[in-house]
């Protein structure tokens, strides 16, 4: 906080206006270390806490000019008390006017997508929807606008595709995750080779999409010199926020402004306050830097802090401001007591305008001419109770006077203020996200105007701000009457349609609970005999209740539905039994499964098209799981026919079932179609909004693509699925991700990272005995034996399988964990019965599937490794041909691997090499890393000159390449195109090509070929 004495000497940094900063030298420890790391290289994430009034935004302030001073570009902005819904608020306030002034070099597409957000992209890239400006942002506006209301009362809620925007495609099917990615590429872009230093004050106040984008930045920090420092009241921070520095781990660091010593006041105040008005003041304010300043700026006579109660009832009412002490509350009325009648009432008007308001908005608010809005303005900025901002706007001293402004103004008068401005911003053609927070405080009960505004505003933040959707949704709810607009024959009243709206986003937004209350709700008020609604209802209430982990409840509300249909063969009874399918599968009953299909039809007249597809998608699973394999393809290839003919809209009614069939497509082998139909729905998801389901898609892809050793695919895909579930906050489908993120990253050779996201997928299992916990613990094993410990893995993988009469794996994984333990047995130094596990695999294999008989053939060549290594040695180059050909890269590799150690026991060094060579460039196709340095020693060992592996810091990249130009150069060396880059890096394809020519200059190339020979030419490479 500023004082008015100079500071010791060895802390002269001072704010824009060259106070010295009184105290505080352990914060500023801390701050110049975070800065140290981030000069260095580093990203890190400081979180500041503290009292209102404390000195937060000070030292937020000390942090961006000691970061200036080193270099780094330097962005602040903060969250606002009454905009707490304003998606992205505090990020709109600190880049909008940077990437106005600084177009960022992104390609087109990452540039659409940011434009959702930022209004200073918003055209750039050729259209999307309206970006979700601040309230301030008035200059960001088009004359237009976006999807305006009737401000003439006659506007109803119309259908979702009749009231919303139009944008692009690509705009409506943006899943968050990807905007989150999209955001640390443009941190990254904008921290360039400097650096960049990004503060957040009064995050508290943030909403919730906000917090969440944090928390993927924390979990996945920009590759570059990022720090990003948040300050929040910890009394008012949610548990998500308060996390969010130990999420960071050691790239976290956290900092509290502590209240003001004795010693500290007495400098604040300065050498001619006396001693005992110090310690008055100083007991007054509590040691707070703001009550402090607010106490010092009354009259300078020396009196008690608290008013004589005379002058008490002069002063305006500051409302119920619990949160100050009584002195402040005085010293702040006093404060505004001095203001002339006009002048306070413009300033009562910017408070209810915005955090950072324009002079037209507090003019429009109070109801004054433009030229006595300034005017007021001037003595405002005079008393220093508001201070110029950027762009002609201006902003209150601190949050907590606005608050007191706020609160100065009657409640009728305010409300009053919130409709006159958000007709000024109707008239100016503002979008409905800005107009919709000074709507929801105005309108009044049945202003079906208002209703239409919250809705269209709702609809246009959806897919990225869920959670502020489903706010603006409920108000709306409260405004329509409850008779209001009941539909004739089949078409569907208003109030169930938000009802269905509010839940989804409640769900997608991670408000399990409350969207469950809203399903349920919704379920009341159907009618007992609309069996057709009545049911998707309790689907979409039963998925609520799975991710709530109340799996018997979910069953329970599926059977009671189910019993009050009359006709057993009604569309809506099926729609039902479909759930119950996937439960049971779930569940690896497969036989109860089965026994639920046996009673449906594949079609019927009357179904909707979307129940076709949900029933041929769920035949293939209990065909496959059953040992019925002929079956489980003929289904498959009858579901192709399904899928050809349906439409897109038809799909998305049944992406609750999809997920089944791409998951026994990829256990049968058949990845090419398996692929093809998970990316096609993955699309379909997104567009949707159907998080709930796009996590079980994903993982099936990251199954498929690590199954093929694809492994980079393969994390990318379970990486959005991890942080996709942890968007949705379902312990299940996170578990469903960390799983295939643990298997990724064994495979891939990142040992202790597998160890670690094994241990949280399995801690995150509830026990409920279904499959996801069961792969959990297989995951978890597989990590355990690829980091060298057998024995501890071993006893995972068993455990993971189950009773043996009733497995709790699917055949394919139960054949895995077969192979694994008959390699685990094989390398027990005593008392290991590899044979044990290779005649379990053949019975296992038994059922068809091309790659089983790979597998069976390997775990045979574990069991006669020691006994008769030719024999071993032979059986495992056969798995390795049969593995190759059913697509089964990784596994492929291991069986050269194997048959490669066989060999070299029995004594055939040349065939030795031979298997080993090609098991290394297996390996280092696939990403397997830790295999591939494996593979190497054992090529040594034969006396295979390989060169070894390039061992550097981090960014200590070869030819003097930064790690940009690294990350380019390895992906033209392998194949890509500029375009291909460009989309994998968040570039613009210019980009590309600028930093493609310096990477020519260093390597003395002129071609991509150059440059893909000068890479694999390095140590380490395996092509050298």
């Amino acid at each position: 906080m500023e004082g008015r004495a100079d500071r010791n000497a060895g802390h002269g940094t001072r704010d824009p206006a060259g106070t010295p900063l009184v105290g505080r030298r352990d914060a500023l420890r801390v701050l110049d270390g975070a800065l140290d790391s981030v000069t260095g290289g580093s990203f890190r994430f400081l979180a500041l806490s503290g009292d209102p009034g404390a000195g937060k935004t000070r030292l937020l302030g000390e942090l961006a000019e000691a970061g200036a001073s080193r270099g780094l570009r330097v962005l602040a902005g903060r969250a606002a008390e009454f905009e707490q819904q304003m998606p992205f608020g505090a990020l709109v306030d600190a880049l909008d006017d940077q990437l106005e002034e600084r177009r960022p070099d992104l390609d087109p597409a990452t540039t659409r997508l940011l434009s959702t957000v930022f209004p200073a992209l918003t055209g750039t890239a050729g259209g999307g929807a309206p970006a979700m400006a601040p309230a301030g942002a008035l200059s960001a506006m088009t004359a237009g606008g976006h999807g305006t209301s009737s401000s003439n009362g006659d506007t109803t809620v119309l259908p979702a595709h009749e009231h919303r925007p139009d944008p692009a495609p690509e705009t409506l099917g943006v899943a968050r995750y990807q905007l989150h990615r999209a955001v640390r590429h443009l941190l990254e872009e904008l921290a360039d080779d400097d650096g960049l230093v990004l503060l957040l004050d009064d995050v508290h106040w943030a909403d919730d999409a906000s917090v969440e984008l944090l928390g993927y930045l924390v979990r996945h920090p920009p590759r570059a010199k990022v720090l990003i420092g948040v300050a929040y009241r910890p009394a008012q921070a949610s548990p998500r926020l308060a996390g969010l520095v130990d999420v960071a781990g050691e790239h976290g660091v956290s900092v509290t402004a502590e209240p003001f010593t004795i010693e500290e006041v007495e400098e604040f105040l300065g050498p001619g306050t006396s001693r005992s008005r110090c310690q008055s003041l100083y007991e007054a304010s509590g040691g707070n830097p703001f009550y402090l300043e607010a106490l010092a700026r009354k009259d300078g006579a020396d009196r008690p802090a608290a008013a004589d109660p005379e002058v008490w009832g002069t002063l305006p009412d500051l409302g119920d401001i619990t949160e100050l002490p009584p002195a402040v509350r005085t010293a702040l009325q006093l404060e505004l007591s001095g203001l002339d009648a006009t002048v306070l009432l413009i300033a009562q008007a910017a408070a209810v305008a915005a955090d950072e308001f324009e002079p037209a908005l507090a003019a429009a608010g109070a109801q004054r001419p433009d030229a006595v809005a300034l005017a007021a303005l001037d003595e405002l900025v005079a008393r220093d109770v508001v201070r110029p901002a950027s762009a002609g706007r201006f902003r209150f001293r601190h949050p907590l006077v606005r608050h007191v402004v706020y609160g100065s103004a009657a409640a009728g008068w305010r409300l009053g203020a919130h409709a006159r401005i958000a007709r000024y911003l109707a008239d100016l053609g503002a979008p409905a996200t800005l107009r919709a927070h000074h709507v929801e405080r105005s309108a009044t009960y049945g202003d079906r105007s208002a209703i239409a505004t919250l809705v269209e505003a709702a609809r246009a933040v959806a897919p990225q701000a869920p959670a502020t959707a489903a706010h603006w949704l409920k108000a709306a709810l409260r405004l329509m009457p409850e008779d209001s607009g009941q539909a004739d024959g089949d078409e569907e009243p208003p109030r169930v349609r938000l009802l269905v709206e509010l839940a989804h986003a409640q769900t997608v937004s991670g408000q399990l609970v409350e969207g469950r209350e809203t399903a349920r709700t919704l379920l009341r008020l159907l009618p007992p005999d609309d069996h057709d609604r009545r049911a998707r209802a309790v689907q979409m209430c039963a998925v609520m209740e799975r991710q709530l982990n109340r799996h018997q409840e979910a069953r329970a509300l599926v059977l009671d539905e189910l019993h009050r249909i009359p006709d057993p063969q009604a569309p809506a009874a099926v729609l039902l039994r479909t759930r119950l399918v996937a439960d049971r599968l779930m569940r690896v009953d497969v036989r109860g499964a089965q026994a639920v299909l046996d009673r449906m039809p594949e079609n019927a007249p009357g179904w909707a098209p979307g129940l076709r597809v949900a029933v041929a998608s769920l035949r293939v699973m209990p065909a496959y799981a059953g040992g019925r394999v002929d079956d489980a393809i003929a289904y498959s290839e009858a579901a192709d026919a399904v899928y050809a003919e349906a439409p897109d809209s038809h799909i998305a009614e049944a992406l609750d079932h999809v997920p089944w069939l791409c998951w026994a497509e990829v256990m049968l082998g058949r990845y090419e179609p398996a692929l093809r139909r998970l990316e096609r729905c993955v699309a379909i998801a997104r567009a949707t909004g159907q998080a709930a389901y796009i996590t079980f898609l994903l993982n099936a892809q990251a199954r498929a693509y690590t199954l093929l050793g694809r492994l980079a695919e393969a994390a990318d895909a379970a990486e959005e699925a991890t942080e996709t579930s942890r968007m949705v906050r379902s312990a299940e489908t996170v578990v469903f991700g960390l799983t295939q993120q643990c298997l990724v990253a064994a495979w891939s050779g990142e040992h202790e990272r597998a160890l670690r996201l094994g241990e949280e997928a399995v801690a995150g299992d509830a026990g409920a005995g279904e499959w996801w916990g069961a792969m959990a613990r297989y995951a978890r094993g597989v990590a355990l034996v690829n980091a060298g410990r057998l024995d501890e893995g071993a006893v995972a993988i068993v455990e993971a399988c189950g009773d043996p009469g009733s497995p709790q794996l699917d055949p394919s994984t139960l054949m895995s964990c077969a192979e694994l333990l008959a390699y685990c047995e094989s390398h027990r130094e005593k008392d290991g019965d590899p044979g044990k596990w290779a005649r379990i695999a053949e019975m296992l294999g038994g059922i068809g599937v091309p790659a089983d008989a790979g597998l069976v053939r390997l775990a045979r060549a574990h069991a006669t490794r020691t006994s008769d290594p030719a024999a071993s040695a032979a059986l495992a180059a056969e798995a390795a041909r049969m593995l190759d050909g059913a697509g089964r890269r990784l596994e492929a590799g291991r069986a050269e691997l194997a048959s490669g150690l066989a060999h070299q026991a029995a004594g055939d060094r040349d065939r030795a090499r031979e298997r080993l060579r090609a098991a290394v460039t297996v390996f280092e196709e696939c990403g397997a890393r830790a295999l591939a340095d494996q593979t190497v020693r054992e090529q040594r060992r034969l006396g295979v000159r390989v060169p070894g592996p390039r061992r550097g810091r981090k960014g200590d990249e070869p030819f003097g390449l930064s790690p940009r130009e690294y990350e380019i150069a390895t992906l033209v060396a392998q194949g890509c195109t500029n375009q291909q880059v460009a989309e994998k890096l968040f570039l613009s394809v210019r980009t590309v090509e600028t930093h493609l020519s310096r990477v020519f200059a260093k390597l003395g190339v002129s071609s991509r070929v150059g440059v893909a020979t000068a890479l694999n030419a390095l140590p380490g490479s395996g092509r050298a």
